[in-house]
């Protein structure tokens, strides 16, 4: 579509009309969008079969392209009523030789009774015949090429907001984050990795107009689990590290496979400790929040207030070491 858009250069709304239309495999294959180019910028003459159609088919430069065209001429040459027009389109639409037959006859007689030559009718409805196949409904692509102007308009003078808001309409997508937070980069613009202790659900724009990831394009990563991340890190501040994490969550909501997604796709960078470490100790530091629990129910918290396995996930040992290429395999995953 860029390349399209580069080739046709448009330069009033009608052409944005137009280009939605002619991205599609009917037009894109037959020709019809060299031609519609070429005459807009006068490599080729625009030619009109009868006077008749110049009305119809000059915002068009002489291509027939929408149902709605089709309808007009078949109104205006054969003297077609607006009902018979549209049976006329949906005949074409659906491609039946009998139907086509019939409506063949109709539109000659009807051409030629206005004043036409039946040899020029046949070749105008030969014509309408075969590009009402590429044919596309004007309003419907009226209504697209509105919402794509606009959505223009807020990507190049609000970039950032535009980016973050469309991650987060996609961010259970893994490819479509993926070309997106490219093409967000491809605008200069800064986005974060994923944080616990800075991302919220969605996506977002700081005040120094970066995008700061949406914690929910984690794969792995459930709503309701991030929900009490994000509410427990507003009542009590950022987590400190992996054992402070697991103390503060709901283990009944955020449970260990989201625990392991947010580290390898290193939400949880910001404690200072490497992915494979926290992976490591994360069995450990769940034991450890699970016997916080237990401790402070029968109060046995020695006098640093540290439980005995909270001890054991201190005195672990830093565990192994992940190559760049591994870090970033757990990353996909």
């Amino acid at each position: 579509m860029q390349e399209l858009i580069q080739r046709l250069r448009p330069d009033h709304f009608d052409e944005l009309v137009a280009l939605v239309a002619l991205f599609r495999p009917g037009p894109l294959q037959s020709g019809m969008v060299d031609d519609f180019i070429n005459r807009k910028h006068g490599r080729e003459p625009v030619v009109y079969v009868d006077k008749t159609l110049e009305a119809v088919l000059e915002p068009t430069y002489g291509v027939i392209l929408y149902q709605e065209q089709v309808m007009e001429i078949a109104q205006q040459l054969a003297g077609y009523s607006l009902g018979s027009a549209d049976l006329l389109r949906r005949a074409m639409g659906k491609k039946k030789p009998e139907e086509m037959e019939r409506q063949r006859q109709g539109f000659i007689e009807g051409a030629t009774d206005r004043g036409t030559e039946a040899a020029v009718a046949m070749h105008i409805f030969d014509l309408i015949e075969k590009f009402a196949g590429y044919g596309f409904n004007k309003s419907h692509s009226a209504a697209y090429a509105l919402l794509s102007y606009q959505t223009a308009w807020l990507k190049c003078y609000y970039p950032a907001q535009f980016m973050s808001a469309a991650l987060s309409a996609d961010m259970e997508h893994t490819d479509k984050v993926v070309i997106l937070v490219n093409e967000a980069k491809s605008l200069g613009l800064e986005v974060s990795a994923p944080d616990v202790n800075q991302g919220g659900l969605r996506f977002q724009v700081n005040n120094q107009g970066a995008i700061i990831y949406g914690l929910g394009a984690i794969k792995g990563v459930g709503e309701k689990a991030l929900e009490n991340i994000l509410t427990e890190r507003e009542r009590g501040g950022s987590y400190e590290d992996l054992t402070s994490l697991c103390r503060r969550v709901d283990s009944q909501k955020v449970n260990r496979k989201t625990l392991e997604a947010l580290i390898c796709a290193g939400a949880l960078d910001s404690f200072g400790t490497r992915r494979a470490e926290l992976l490591s100790r994360l069995a450990s530091a769940m034991d450890a929040a699970g016997q916080h629990v237990a401790d402070l129910s029968s109060g046995q918290n020695d006098m640093f207030g540290l439980s005995s396995v909270e001890k054991v996930v201190q005195n672990a040992s830093p565990g192994p070491i992940w190559t760049a290429r591994k870090t970033l395999e757990m990353e996909r995953v």
